[in-house]
């Protein structure tokens, strides 16, 4: 090969354009993944999260009021419905926050105040972990309580 070859060569390979036979390492994206897109988590979803982070708590019986706890229980028993785990949860969610309003009702007997506070930590623990949300708050109304010679207000199955 001639000099001249040589240098020629050299400046194309300088210039970007590469001979033939060489490949250049392709740069995919650039920085951290974490800043190539954006997640949006929907408010039903923080929902869930949270109707079965507060069921799991000793103490809470149900989720929601009366009135919507016989709605939702006329709606389970229809063939292809499912239970509810939002019934009782409303949750606003933003970027990078999200709050919550929680109707539960309680077992007679336990003490309200820690059951609201299991009930809220477990709720906060449950969401951060699995969206990665902060929880602003976590308002909870106790709406009910549950007394032990009391029937559920669930209707009878009209087929045993």
């Amino acid at each position: 090969m001639t000099e001249a070859t040589e240098q020629h060569r050299t400046q194309v390979s300088d210039s970007g354009t590469e001979p033939p036979g060489t490949r250049k390492a392709t740069r995919r994206g650039g920085g951290d993944p974490s800043t190539r897109g954006r997640t949006t988590i929907a408010d039903g979803v923080v929902e869930k999260i949270a109707g079965l982070a507060a069921r799991d708590v000793l103490g809470v019986h149900a989720m929601g009021s009366g009135l919507s706890r016989t709605f939702g229980a006329v709606r389970d028993r229809v063939p292809g419905g499912s239970k509810s785990v939002t019934r009782g949860v409303k949750a606003e969610v933003g970027e990078v926050q999200t709050a919550l309003d929680l109707e539960i009702v309680v077992d007679y007997g336990v003490a309200i105040a820690d059951v609201a506070q299991a009930v809220r930590e477990n709720v906060i623990g449950a969401v951060e972990r699995m969206t990665g949300l902060q929880v602003v708050e976590v308002n909870i109304a106790v709406s009910d309580v549950k007394l032990p010679d009391e029937e559920d207000e669930e209707p009878e199955p009209r087929i045993q």
